[in-house]
């Protein structure tokens, strides 16, 4: 079932950043992996080898990866095959740290390019290339709250999917 949701042309985005764009930095790679870290450090969790390799993979990667797609990545990096339900608990754990989101219609996660802070997530997923960008709008925030307070709606996962085509394959 997908869901549609229509939303007024609020015209360019005064607060936005670009999971592509900063995918391609170092210095943002390495602030993902030390902001897990640091996550893992305050809440006492692990970061374990299989944890740190899973999200560096991401971070590594130009779009959304499903679980499948990184265990050879994975058996390539670690020198052991991984099982998909690891795999699966491993991508479970980021996400709940807020350092992966699950692209739904995929079945592939990527970087949260905005970990520090809860956020909605605007995702812009390109249906030829495979390439995702992410951009945070604090109108599309304050947007997502009037309309759910309106309705009575206890929100839980703020995760928005746009689908169409990139600059580059369009």
């Amino acid at each position: 079932m997908q869901y549609c949701i229509i939303l007024p042309n609020m015209g360019h985005a005064n607060s936005t950043s670009s999971t592509s764009r900063r995918k391609g930095n170092a210095a943002t790679r390495q602030q993902a992996l030390e902001t897990a870290a640091l996550l893992c450090g305050q809440r006492g969790l692990r970061l374990t080898v299989l944890r740190h390799k899973s999200l560096e993979l991401l971070c590594h990667s130009k779009r959304p990866l499903g679980a499948y797609e990184l265990i050879p990545l994975l058996e390539k990096e670690l020198g052991r095959k991984p099982t998909p339900a690891t795999v699966y608990r491993t991508l479970e754990f980021l996400t709940e740290l807020g350092l992966v989101v699950r692209i739904e219609n995929r079945n592939a996660f990527t970087l949260c390019s905005h970990a520090d802070h809860a956020h909605a997530c605007v995702f812009f997923v390109c249906d030829s290339c495979g390439t995702c960008s992410e951009i945070e709008d604090s109108r599309m925030e304050k947007l997502l709250e009037r309309n759910s307070a309106a309705l009575g709606f206890h929100v839980g996962r703020r995760v928005l999917e746009v689908d169409g085509r990139c600059s580059r394959c369009a």
